[in-house]
């Protein structure tokens, strides 16, 4: 049987269609009456129309006296006016119903108290001066809210005032949410081999909710045809909204097409997205059904660029646009000509200037989201960008944390994070942002002022020395300042308990070892390629040379696994993963950043945590490292 995807639609007009077909299917959400002060963030099925009037009495606006005003008409510094209590004048307090016979109130500060019941006055009244009269914020009869229109803080109050008590909204759309998949278990600490924990329905749910919409989870239904349809019948008659999650691809276990079809009926499959390519568009029991693809980040895309607008149509109300920004592109972006890009970058703002660093475009790979600042949209037909294009950003963060962020950019080392939880503990209006591009990476970032700071660990082959020359050699002219932050170790990662017995660099190229190497460019595999030049060892003997991870954590999870049996990395990792480590060498890991950056606020701020107590207390704990003259500068 061959397996193909029915369309390769763009991605606008396969919602214009879609929303079409929704428009004239599907059967809108019921109404509701909830408590008005349980309102906040619904939306209106029809219009508010006050009760009551708000004020419904004539209300003093002021503590002080209230009076006739024509009985203080001529009154000023030369000829006051002395008014009687009781027989002139009332005293009253803000909120008071104004008195009969009153039409003014004078505040108690313009008042002179001349004792016995006597008061003066040096100025006269005007007629209804501090007098909140009827109706004056709202009359009866009068529409609060219009139909459609989402309750906001304000109109709670509004509604109040206005003796309405209770307010008729649109339910929340009903999203019915199918995890499905043979391999697919709920989440656990303790997966076993070959499960793949079921977590997208968590982030769908918490999407759905920020969209005025309430989710229900199915239980996980496994890879059989029958099942899935039945599913898909239930959800349908139960909820206002079906989203099927996986198995909307084209493989031999994507059940999800076929499933809709027998249910119901498919208008789009495939989009000419990526990710979200897989996507499905179909209806069953008049209710809206889409297959959105297993891989979380297409998942999300598919969610916000299909479902929210299915839900914004439902639940009657427009949600807030992401504010667009214009971005420098740090480097080269290649593109399809098939598909519609959505790629997540890192936003940083250096030197008054917005870089924008594309992320893993993995669509399997959730973190990106986590650590995404905004989405980068590539159109149809557009083959990318040279490095240094100017693209519009939509950001996923605010704009005041993107400039209040370090970017740091070059070798990986688990300390970055310490320092990010460190700086959000001591000073929560700032963050760390890192991106690991290896040491080489960090110094071209600094060179093209993408960046504020790099970490790196580059020997120098002749010398022996650590960092410097690279700085002098690709950073000439440039006033430049190294910054001292540890000796670490350097080794090679075995399994627990070394069961191949690998005693050194001659071990790598013994038949049956699999190796995990660091990608090009980064301090490891520089030293790695060093060593084996050293020792005479071709990198073609090596299986795995070409298997190129960008952290010292990825690579020990790769052993840890029994993926690789053998990688370089630090001891931190190592004993993160409970790996045996066979030492190499002890290098030094420093910073390095432009002379100016050093008097930026947020430099000093991470100069300081790097001298303090608790950066080395954590590191000590890690193992690995030795902090003799961290937070040293060295200008270059």
């Amino acid at each position: 049987m061959t397996y193909a995807y029915l369309n390769n639609i763009e991605l606008d007009e396969a919602l214009k269609q879609y929303m079409e077909i929704v428009r004239t299917s599907c059967i809108k959400p019921d109404t509701e009456e909830v408590p008005v002060g349980a309102s906040s963030g619904r939306i209106t099925s029809r219009a508010v129309i006050a009760r009551i009037s708000s004020p419904h009495y004539n209300a003093c606006a002021m503590d002080g006296i209230a009076l006739f005003a024509a009985r203080t008409f001529g009154a000023t510094d030369t000829t006051p006016v002395t008014l009687s209590e009781g027989e002139d004048f009332i005293r009253v307090d803000t909120g008071d119903p104004l008195p009969g016979g009153c039409d003014a109130v004078v505040m108690i500060e313009d008042v002179i108290d001349e004792g016995a019941g006597k008061v003066k006055l040096l100025s006269a009244a005007a007629p209804w001066q501090h007098v909140r009269q009827i109706g004056e914020d709202i009359c009866a009869g009068e529409m609060i809210l219009p139909s459609n229109t989402r309750i906001e803080p304000a109109a709670v109050g509004a509604m109040l005032a206005g003796g309405v008590l209770k307010v008729e909204v649109w339910k929340k759309p009903l999203v019915g949410l199918i995890p499905t998949g043979d391999e697919i278990v709920g989440p656990t600490g303790n997966p076993g081999h070959g499960e793949i924990i079921e977590f997208n329905s968590s982030i769908f749910s918490a999407m759905l909710a920020g969209w005025n919409a309430e989710a229900v989870v199915y239980p996980i239904v496994p890879d059989r045809f029958g099942m899935i349809v039945e599913a898909l019948k239930k959800a349908s008659e139960e909820c206002d909204l079906v989203i099927v999650n996986a198995g909307s691809s084209a493989g031999r276990e994507d059940l999800s097409l076929e499933a809709v079809r027998q249910a119901g009926r498919v208008f789009v499959h495939g989009i000419a997205i990526r990710p979200g390519k897989p996507a499905i568009l179909g209806m069953v029991n008049g209710r809206p059904v889409i297959g959105v693809p297993g891989y979380p980040v297409s998942g999300i895309i598919v969610m916000e660029r299909i479902v929210k607008p299915v839900i914004e149509y439902m639940a009657a109300g427009r949600f807030e646009e992401r504010t667009a920004v214009k971005a420098t592109l740090s480097r080269k972006l290649v593109s399809s000509l098939k598909y519609r890009e959505f790629i997540r970058v890192r936003l940083g703002d250096v030197d008054g200037k917005l870089v924008a660093t594309p992320l893993n475009r993995g669509a399997g790979v959730v973190t990106s989201f986590v650590k995404a600042d905004g989405i980068l949209d590539v159109p149809l037909d557009d083959e990318g960008y040279e490095s240094g294009h100017e693209v519009s950003v939509q950001l996923l963060r605010s704009l005041d944390e993107i400039r209040h962020t370090l970017v740091v950019t070059g070798s990986h080392d688990p300390l970055i994070d310490v320092v990010s939880d460190l700086m959000r503990r001591t000073r929560p209006e700032k963050y760390v942002s890192s991106a690991h591009v290896g040491s080489m990476g960090g110094i071209m970032a600094v060179r093209r002022s993408e960046t504020h700071a790099a970490g790196i660990h580059l020997l120098d082959e002749d010398t022996g020395e650590y960092n410097i020359s690279y700085v002098k050699k690709y950073l000439a002219g440039e006033k430049i300042a190294l910054l001292r932050c540890a000796r670490r170790q350097q080794g090679f990662m075995t399994a627990p308990g070394n069961p191949l017995q690998i005693k050194s660099l001659a071990d790598i190229c013994r038949k049956g070892i699999r190796y995990v190497n660091r990608q090009k460019g980064s301090g490891t595999r520089i030293l790695l390629d060093y060593l084996l030049r050293r020792e005479g060892i071709p990198a073609s003997g090596i299986y795995g040379y070409e298997r190129e991870e960008l952290t010292h954590m990825s690579v020990a999870a790769l052993v840890a696994s029994d993926s690789a049996d053998m990688g370089m990395g630090i001891l931190s990792a190592a004993k993160t993963y409970g790996l045996d480590f066979i030492p190499v060498c002890e290098e030094q890991y420093d910073f390095i950043l432009r002379e100016k950056h050093l008097e930026l606020e947020i430099i000093r701020d991470f100069i300081d945590i790097l001298k303090s107590a608790a950066f080395r207390d954590v590191l000590e704990s890690m193992g690995g490292y030795a902090l003799e003259d961290t937070g040293k500068i060295i200008v270059v």
